[in-house]
């Protein structure tokens, strides 16, 4: 087997939390929490890592692993949020008195769940593509620059998808837009913040895996999941 096929244990870990950022911000989301003047979701506290692990990934091992990723942790989020419907679609027992909590929590409105997941897949992807083809052109320099102006693709692709599509006709547009400005200048605040452990954790990554992938000559087909 090709070693550009193999999976190592760093990239393992990576992707394994990955899948639980997501999964565990699709649960927070439930919760509008108050920062100061500005009313956010709680699942911005741990949405924005999935796009640092992201980026470590497209930095580390190129485009190809991070679309395995990406789809891998779509795939853990549809069954989630399959899962919750199926479960609160059974009937709860007759003593139990947890079923507003439970049916509110997993209970996601179908609009809402298309919406965040159209909204996931469209924004990591132009997350890693921009990654990938900055490193290209930068021959990989600047890393913290390409991993800021990344996350500003990336999200703001995720709020233009899911805001609309989630909310549309729901609330003004005025509203609506700043919404959309507030959950893109605080995830990619987020970035920023945490931007040195970021770097560090590429660097020490890249030692102990031995890997600097470039993505020369590859397809940038989102369907092309089997090319490792």
């Amino acid at each position: 087997m090709k070693k550009e096929n193999l999976v190592s244990v760093p990239f393992m870990v990576l992707g394994i939390v990955f899948c639980v950022c997501l999964v565990a911000a699709n649960l927070l989301e439930t919760k509008v929490v108050q920062l100061g003047p500005i009313a956010v979701t709680a699942g911005l506290i741990v949405f924005p890592v999935s796009y640092i692990i992201n980026d470590c990934i497209a930095e580390v091992w190129g485009f190809r692993k991070a679309r395995l990723i990406i789809w891998m942790g779509f795939l853990m989020n549809f069954m989630t949020v399959a899962l919750g419907q199926l479960a609160v679609a059974l009937p709860a027992a007759p003593f139990w008195e947890g079923e507003a909590g439970f049916n509110f929590v997993f209970g996601m409105a179908p609009r809402i769940a298309a919406a965040s997941l159209l909204a996931f897949l469209a924004g990591s992807f132009i997350n890693a593509y921009v990654m990938s083809r900055m490193k290209l052109s930068s021959q990989g320099k600047h890393f913290s620059a390409r991993a800021i102006l990344s996350t500003v693709y990336g999200e703001s692709a995720d709020s233009l998808i899911f805001f609309p599509l989630a909310f549309g006709g729901l609330m003004p547009l005025p509203e609506l837009g700043k919404m959309m400005l507030v959950q893109v200048a605080l995830k990619t605040m987020y970035e920023i913040i945490v931007l040195p452990v970021t770097v560090r954790v590429v660097r020490y990554i890249k030692h102990i895996d031995g890997t600097d992938t470039y993505d020369e000559n590859i397809s940038y087909n989102i369907l092309k999941i089997n090319e490792l």
